[in-house]
């Protein structure tokens, strides 16, 4: 099979990559990424009246300074719409970045990260549309998609209207590393939490009219550990994985205040992921009969008891693609017409892409370079940014 003719710019794509990256724009905070991608989209011909934003972020129940980025780029052929969809927001680690480029990668100075995740996707998104109306290359309805508050939980794709996407019959979103690796789906998420009152007194003095919160929440984590539900989970009904990731009291407050006083008070958070949503519930309960056990095992002098609040609730839903479904031999072809064998992936992160399926749109996501992502040592690989920007176009230029 010869390989496709595709008229990308490969200097012109690597200057849009290099300044997105040097524009700040962490979770919540992407007014200015996304004056920048409309600029950008502006300035390559696509009308202002194509681009508008959405109002998810009055929904977000975190402050979030612009809704999703939503750009329409109407058909010069016939055929059904195509959605292209990618992350505006960044980690906070990669505040401040500044990208240079070093031989064949993209890198930051070593003090932070840089924001290839998902950049490397802006950039391609913003290629895409340049590549299409420069070229003037047939293609059907497209709409592109720039989500807010994809790293701090996925809410702007959670929170986005599917109307309002114009009806698309398939997605490719970009938020991976290799071209290569197309991701046909992902676990789901349950996020629990539970508040521990126990009783103060002085330590030193009558410990044994205190009721340790510290000790209830340490003795649930062991019996959560020994029952099977901590880390890697692994039952006759199921697998998925789990974690405690903050220990403490609330508003970014320890768990007490002295060493000789009892503590009456912990906050406790975690999650829990699997391939099935029963079953991420199911590990969340868990822990739930893990704290209730801790309870009853800590007694002030009287009998009484600490106070326990649970509470669990989905992040986001799992989904898994067939591998003969419409949007993933779509990719597999492209990828074969480009001389690349696919690797199918399925993820143990959440994406946007799990919401997008959940709201109706078939997605895969592939890859355009990001590496040692959330680290100081990220980098971008431009070969594979530069195949995953000629997958994007193809993908959307290709006749069924």
């Amino acid at each position: 099979m010869s390989k496709p003719s595709i008229p990308l710019d490969v200097a012109a794509a690597e200057e849009h990559l290099m300044r997105f990256l040097s524009v700040e724009g962490v979770t919540g905070h992407e007014a200015n990424i996304a004056a920048a991608v409309s600029d950008a989209l502006k300035a390559v011909g696509v009308p202002a009246s194509a681009i508008r934003f959405d109002d998810a972020n009055t929904r977000i129940p975190l402050p979030t300074e612009t809704g999703n980025l939503i750009v329409d780029l109407p058909g010069t052929r016939s055929g059904p719409r195509l959605l292209f969809s990618t992350h505006l927001d960044t980690v906070p680690l990669c505040a401040g970045a500044k990208p240079r480029r070093e031989g064949d990668r993209i890198v930051s100075d070593g003090t932070t990260a840089l924001g290839g995740d998902a950049r490397t996707g802006v950039a391609l998104l913003a290629v895409l549309a340049e590549t299409l109306i420069k070229n003037k290359l047939p293609h059907p309805p497209i709409t592109l998609l720039f989500t807010v508050r994809e790293e701090s939980g996925l809410h702007g794709a959670r929170e986005l209207n599917p109307a309002d996407l114009s009806g698309p019959v398939m997605c490719v979103n970009v938020d991976g590393q290799l071209a290569s690796d197309l991701i046909i789906g992902a676990v789901g998420q349950e996020n629990w939490e539970v508040e521990i009152k126990g009783r103060a007194s002085h330590a030193g003095v009558a410990p044994e009219k205190g009721i340790s919160a510290t000790l209830v929440g340490a003795i649930a984590l062991t019996e959560a550990r020994q029952a099977g539900w901590f880390g890697k989970v692994v039952k006759p009904d199921g697998r998925g994985t789990s974690n405690v990731g903050i220990f403490g009291g609330k508003g970014d407050k320890p768990a007490g205040d002295a060493t000789n006083v009892v503590t009456d008070y912990v906050f406790i958070k975690g999650e829990a992921r699997s391939s099935e949503a029963a079953f991420a519930a199911k590990i969340a309960n868990g822990y739930k009969e893990a704290f209730t056990k801790a309870q009853n095992e800590v007694e002030d002098h009287e009998g009484g008891k600490a106070e326990l609040k649970f509470s669990h609730q989905a992040a986001y839903p799992p989904f898994e693609l067939s591998k003969d479904s419409p949007v993933v031999k779509c990719a597999a072809k492209a990828l074969k017409m480009l001389g690349i064998e696919p690797t199918y992936l399925f993820s143990n992160g959440g994406l946007d892409a799990n919401w997008l399926d959940k709201h109706g749109v078939p997605t895969i996501t592939i890859g355009a370079g990001q590496a040692e992502i959330h680290t100081i040592k990220e980098y971008v690989n431009l070969a594979e940014y530069e195949k995953g920007c000629r997958l994007g176009i193809l993908m959307a230029t290709m006749e069924e």
